[in-house]
């Protein structure tokens, strides 16, 4: 197999593992793109790099009120959710995804996706977010760059 065709292809076959076909990214806002709703001007540069080669979205109960301003000019749709119940019905519809989350809030989608990753950031993350996640990371900016560099994914998820 073509190696380019295997990582920028339709799909990913991950040996011992499975195939991921999502096009689609969903990333929630606080504790894991940002803190206290603001975005880091490096993850933005990173949201750019990933929106190139996936659809990205953000759903967000928006606690502190930056949904909006913090993702304007960048190539990303967001969406206010009321919950948790709210944000995994969302998500449902941009099946097969990738969910990025942290929190109690993200479970649902985090359980959803055809892969889950787990931020443990600043605001660290739940118990429950984490047993319903395929992959732990420790920055945002990781969950990114394996999204970005698809062999990594494959050496931590291969069987």
């Amino acid at each position: 197999m073509d190696l380019n065709s295997f990582l920028f292809g339709d799909s990913m076959e991950i040996p011992n593992y499975g195939k991921i076909e999502a096009k689609t990214v969903i990333f929630d806002l606080n504790g894991t793109l940002g803190v206290e709703g603001k975005v880091s001007k490096e993850v933005k540069e990173f949201l750019k790099k990933l929106s190139e080669k996936y659809t990205i979205i953000v759903l967000s109960a928006d606690t502190f009120g930056t949904l909006k301003e913090e993702f304007e000019g960048l190539n990303v749709k967001i969406e206010r959710v009321k919950d948790g119940n709210d944000k995994m019905r969302k998500a449902q519809k941009y099946s097969p995804y990738i969910g990025v989350g942290n929190g109690n809030n993200d479970i649902g989608m985090l359980e959803n996706a055809e892969l889950g990753i787990c931020v443990i950031g600043e605001e660290g993350t739940s118990v429950e977010a984490l047993l319903n996640s395929d992959i732990v990371v420790k920055d945002v900016r990781d969950a990114i760059s394996l999204l970005l560099n698809e062999k990594r994914l494959i050496a931590t998820l291969r069987g």
